[in-house]
């Protein structure tokens, strides 16, 4: 199953009849997620759904928000001793004193 697929069984599942436009809502989700913080991208993807059904939005509204919503985002001033959301912090074992000898690397 891809990502339009999910997005059409979810939408018979929620009885709405409307486009989605993916690539608008994962470039917010992105750009919240990496200039922001992480679990704020799908609060922020939630609020624009939700922005949007308020204002009975068409398409062009849709992008204006999502417009908006992305300026806010990469606009955002983190603090100096936040975490890059990019920095993948995972230890790596010291296999120093293991004898490799015979290793394969297939």
């Amino acid at each position: 199953m891809n990502l339009h697929d999910w997005i059409d069984e979810l939408c018979d599942t929620l009885d709405l009849d409307l486009e989605v436009d993916e690539a608008l809502v994962l470039d917010l989700a992105r750009d919240v997620a990496h200039n922001v913080e992480r679990r704020a991208a799908p609060v922020s993807t939630f609020m624009l759904g939700y922005a949007a059904g308020a204002a009975a939005a068409g398409p062009e509204h849709v992008e204006s928000l999502a417009a908006r919503a992305q300026a806010l985002a990469l606009a955002w001033d983190r603090p100096a001793d936040a975490p890059d959301p990019d920095d993948v912090e995972v230890p790596v074992p010291d296999d120093s004193e293991v004898d490799h000898t015979g290793d394969r690397i297939d």
